[in-house]
């Protein structure tokens, strides 16, 4: 009689995809709370050195090093070119562009140019495990205020803690 082998889970079994144009800090909080643990734990976890002073988002921003990103990528099983359209890069500073090792830079963002609020119904969708908030940057051309049409929510005003429902504003009255 055979016995059935248990192989030991893959890394990232727990799937936490990236929205369109997400912060990369965005994206790694949520990651690493779907594992219970802070970014900066999931980028020791990774071997890849952290410098700077980590603030949550939108307050600060990640940047990655290629060798970081590589990293990055392999864990969760999303392929690079995949990882890099996902997540909205800023153009890194030199110290981290050129560098061969893996590190990351954190970095205060201005307020005028944060990331706003994502839908939490698409956020939901991209993180089944544990529900955070996410960050996304607005597209260059659309202003700075983020409606999602799939699910009919606002979620661009920091003052309210959920975002608003405009369904009814939205839709026409039957005939």
């Amino acid at each position: 009689m055979r016995t059935r082998t248990t192989w030991p889970p893959q890394p990232g079994a727990l799937r936490a995809r990236p929205l369109p144009r997400e912060s990369a800090a965005s994206y790694l909080t949520r990651l690493a709370a779907t594992y219970h643990l802070t970014a900066a734990q999931l980028l020791d976890g990774l071997h890849i050195t952290t410098t700077g002073t980590f603030a949550a988002p939108p307050a600060t921003d990640i940047h990655l090093s290629a060798e970081a990103a590589h990293r990055l990528s392999a864990f969760t099983r999303i392929p690079p070119a995949h990882l890099t359209r996902a997540l909205a890069r800023q153009p890194p500073p030199a110290s981290i562009g050129t560098a061969r090792a893996a590190i990351t830079l954190w970095q205060p963002v201005p307020p005028a140019v944060q990331p706003l609020p994502a839908c939490t119904a698409c956020t939901i969708r991209r993180s089944p495990h544990h529900a955070a908030p996410a960050w996304i940057h607005p597209a260059t051309d659309s202003p700075r205020i983020m409606i999602c049409a799939r699910h009919q929510q606002a979620s661009s005003d920091s003052r309210h803690p959920a975002p608003l429902d405009i369904g009814p504003a939205v839709r026409r009255p039957s005939p």
